[in-house]
């Protein structure tokens, strides 16, 4: 069974969509998945053993969007089915010119239009439930157990226990806490932990100032990759990690996914929806503010209390209370 599936974006939302995948692929005989998406979530999913193709959508750049689309819709063809995990008016239109009978997406306006199956999705629920309600909706099972995310990158394996830091979050500073405070969270466990700075290559300033605050700690058994990995490699080294502190972010469920220890620092986002999805060893760190959650890049009120009233002391204790 050929079946097309639009990826989220995100890093952290293609992640997320892993357990739709692995329902599709367990629910349906003879799966061959053909993959399109952002590069970053090509990158992350295309080694899935049941992937035929994955093809990087850059209709965007294309003078015309909409004369892209049908171009790949023509040369993608038809299929079985056809899942998208986006909401976008050229990712509906795409599956519509596929020719493929049974396409699925969350309902909207252009969905309806467009599409056979478009489901109400209820989004207060966790986001990878939403994915897997989309992704089953053709299908005859009423009841299903929703797993685990899952990434086929294999795992580094280092010499020593490894403490993962990941300061950044692409979408903005409202989402992360501060670099000086990693810096001491990273401090505190250094004699037990070798410690691995990840980042963007948009974040290499934030790391910069994490490996600057271990040299005035005299911390000197970290390596900072931040700019310097593929996503393949940062996914890889993740997985590698015996510990991992992070913002809510895409890396966050990249660890969920190779169930590494996790802590989590939450700010102004809906952790309801977009926690680390069943991994065993993973606490949240986060204040219940009146403004919270405000869902917005960068502090509308210009306190940011949500991430400043959060110290590197509550960090560590739950760490701690992760008994690892």
């Amino acid at each position: 069974m050929r079946i097309l599936v639009i990826l989220p974006n995100w890093l952290g939302d293609a992640v997320m969509a892993t357990p739709a995948i692995e329902l599709l692929a367990t629910y349906y005989e003879n799966v061959h998945f053909t993959f399109l998406g952002s590069f970053v979530s090509i990158e992350a999913l295309k080694y899935h053993p049941k992937c035929e193709k994955a093809i990087v959508d850059d209709t965007k750049k294309a003078p015309s969007r909409l004369f892209a689309t049908y171009l790949l819709a023509k040369e993608l063809g038809q299929f079985d089915l056809a899942v998208s995990f986006r909401d976008n008016i050229y990712s509906s239109l795409l599956l519509r010119l596929t020719q493929t009978v049974f396409c699925c997406a969350r309902r909207s306006w252009h969905a309806q239009l467009l599409l056979s199956h478009t489901p109400k999705i209820q989004t207060s629920q966790h986001l990878v439930k939403q994915y897997a309600q989309i992704a089953m909706i053709d299908s005859n099972v009423k009841e299903y157990k929703v797993p685990a995310l899952k990434l086929y990158i294999q795992a580094i394996k280092f010499a020593k226990p490894t403490l993962g830091i990941n300061a950044g979050a692409t979408y903005g500073s409202a989402k992360r806490w501060y670099p000086e405070r990693f810096a001491q969270v990273a401090s505190y466990f250094s004699d037990k932990y070798n410690i691995i700075i990840f980042g963007g290559p948009n974040e290499v300033e934030m790391a910069k100032e994490i490996e600057d605050n271990l040299k005035q700690l005299k911390v000197t058994n970290y390596t900072n990759l931040a700019g310097r990995t593929t996503i393949s490699e940062l996914c890889a080294n993740i997985a590698g990690c015996s510990l991992f502190i992070t913002n809510d972010s895409g890396p966050m469920h990249v660890a969920a996914a190779y169930q590494v220890p996790t802590v989590a620092i939450f700010g102004p986002t809906r952790y309801k929806e977009t926690s680390q999805w069943k991994n065993e060893k993973s606490k949240i760190v986060r204040h219940e503010m009146e403004c919270s959650p405000c869902m917005k890049r960068e502090c509308p009120l210009k306190h940011h209390e949500c991430m400043t009233t959060i110290t590197a002391l509550e960090v560590i204790e739950a760490i701690k209370s992760l008994n690892i």
